[in-house]
């Protein structure tokens, strides 16, 4: 079991930067594929990015791919989501999630927290 706990969303003006950070329990977080999503009101959830168990490999979605940076931090069970140059259509409610066994499925979530760009 794994619990996952968002912070750092806020109200930025577009062009502006922002910090996530996932905290997890647990001893195993370094065993996880871990990934960010978000989901806008009315809308699916979104693929954001994701990052290997040391942090060696991620992927971005194409909308945030050179804006955003993954990173995480295994002595500290923590994940981060450097975000700048926010766009308004980045306003969504941005949560963390743990990889499962199985490629592509993720296991557990946090709450999340909601990031709003104002133009």
């Amino acid at each position: 079991q794994v619990q996952l706990v968002e912070s750092g969303g806020g109200l930025v003006q577009a062009g502006g930067s922002l910090r996530l950070s996932c905290a997890a329990s647990g001893r195993t977080f370094s065993s996880y594929v871990m990934g960010w999503f978000r989901q806008a009101p009315g809308k699916e959830h979104e693929f954001v990015a994701n990052i290997g168990r040391r942090g060696e490999i991620s992927y971005y979605a194409g909308s945030v791919k050179g804006r955003f940076t993954i990173s995480r931090d295994n002595a500290k069970n923590t994940v981060y989501l450097q975000m700048t140059g926010l766009k308004p259509e980045d306003t969504a409610l941005y949560y963390c999630a743990a990889e499962g066994p199985e490629a592509g499925r993720y296991v557990y979530r946090g709450q999340g927290t909601q990031v709003t760009v104002s133009s």
